[in-house]
């Protein structure tokens, strides 16, 4: 028996796996073909080789429900730019139906708030306290360089990195990150939607650095603090750079 199954396994030509990737959002205000095609080739003319073969996210959250898009269109246009939409998160129900029809599956918003129910009058509760384990914090410490085409990523918590992080490697973290040496690659901090989440590095010589889904790319970042120490935080919806 055992020797079937392991023939059968030989034989499978696929295995479905889970996996945790990092996904570009592109956040939709409202659409029209002029405006969302100047914006995007400006978008993207400050860095056309980031935005090339970028899988994205079209995000109809905060875009009017009677807005009516043209996803076959749009997704011509974010092609055409080296973008590729793989799925919609939110927006109205025509909306989804449209990008069903273009070929767009739909995600669930990013958070859906609810209201817990309030208790019964005059209903006893019956309470009972329960211990909890309260988890080891999930920081990671690298202490070689990071080379190009390397990623790591700190679940949970903070990564810090103690060596050089080359262009083309990508460093994550659902925490801070904090990196004591050159930092050349990518650094993706608050991964998981923490808003509190900064970056530090020594020298600031980044492809790209994002805070929460908020990013800077390369050409943003070649001002004064260019290859100086910074911090990088978010202030709202921006994200700000300043000297150690």
């Amino acid at each position: 028996m055992q020797d079937t199954e392991a023939a059968l396994d030989s034989e499978a030509c696929f295995k479905l796996k889970g996996s945790r990737v990092t996904m570009t959002i592109l956040e939709l205000y409202r659409y029209d073909y002029k405006s969302f095609n100047d914006t995007l080739s400006s978008t993207v003319s400050s860095a056309p080789d980031f935005f090339q073969q970028t899988p994205v996210i079209l995000s109809l959250e905060k875009c009017p429900a009677d807005n009516f898009i043209d996803f076959i269109e749009l997704g011509e246009l974010c092609r055409e730019y080296g973008m590729i939409p793989v799925a919609v998160r939110g927006g109205s129900e025509e909306q989804l139906l449209s990008a069903n029809v273009a070929g767009l599956p739909s995600l669930p918003p990013a958070s859906i708030s609810t209201r817990s129910p309030e208790p019964a009058p005059d209903t006893a509760v019956a309470v009972r306290e329960v211990e909890i384990e309260v988890p080891i914090s999930a920081n990671k410490v690298i202490t070689t360089p990071v080379r190009s085409g390397q990623q790591i990523y700190a679940p949970g918590g903070d990564l810090v990195v103690l060596a050089p992080v080359s262009a083309g490697a990508e460093i994550l973290a659902d925490g801070n990150i904090h990196v004591y040496a050159p930092l050349r690659g990518r650094a993706l901090a608050g991964v998981k939607g923490d808003d509190s989440a900064r970056i530090f590095c020594q020298s600031l010589e980044a492809e790209l650095i994002s805070i929460s889904g908020n990013y800077k790319v390369n050409e943003d970042l070649q001002g004064s603090l260019w290859k100086q120490a910074i911090k990088a935080e978010l202030e709202g919806d921006q994200l700000i750079i300043s000297p150690l």
